[in-house]
């Protein structure tokens, strides 16, 4: 079965972005070689606009062939007129208002995420990156296999945390935590078996 995927960046006191939904206090451009790692590792994660800058071969290869977001997080792009910014993979968008999309690879669902993303996983195919954002990440945290938090050494003080749910506790367990020169520290974790 596939596995759904929470790749995201955070700061040390667990917010994605600011109150807003702005992220632009998180470093534009990585440091060398945390960009060297995730342009190798994870280069499906990076906008389809960015990877002949960043020499990342199109379509990239990778672990997913699909993504799920939610409306706050597909709205920047779609602001700029960017109706699928990540274009190498199949595109789920969660939203109650946004009409159905004329891009064959983006898909608005309007029905529930928890309901959509098990069926999803049924299917055959790669990997399911859950893209963000907060909101929508707490509604399917117990259908997250694999969590990977890019930590920044960034304490916000408010903002969209990671999950935002009420009070129920997931345990995780990490399976790997890499350093980079940058201060940023990506933390690998899995999901108990279901």
């Amino acid at each position: 079965m596939r596995k759904l995927v929470y790749y995201v960046a955070s700061t040390l006191d667990g917010f994605i972005s600011a109150p807003d939904g702005s992220f632009d206090f998180f470093p534009l451009m990585p440091e060398p070689d945390l960009l060297a790692h995730l342009a190798a590792e994870w280069p499906q994660t990076f906008p389809t606009f960015a990877h002949a800058q960043l020499g990342i071969e199109s379509p990239p290869t990778g672990r997913f062939d699909a993504l799920v977001m939610g409306r706050g997080t597909y709205d920047p792009g779609l602001k700029m007129g960017v109706t699928s910014p990540y274009a190498h993979l199949k595109q789920y968008v969660f939203s109650r208002s946004l009409p159905p999309s004329d891009d064959p690879q983006v898909e608005i669902v309007a029905g529930d995420p928890v309901t959509f993303v098990r069926e999803l996983k049924r299917q055959p195919g790669r990997d399911i990156w859950l893209c963000g954002g907060g909101h929508l990440a707490g509604q399917l945290l117990g259908e997250v296999d694999e969590l990977v938090v890019k930590l920044n050494p960034i304490v916000a003080g408010s903002g969209i945390p990671l999950a935002d749910r009420g009070f129920e506790p997931h345990r995780f367990t990490l399976v790997e935590a890499r350093p980079f020169d940058s201060g940023v520290v990506i933390l690998r974790y899995a999901a108990p078996a279901r």
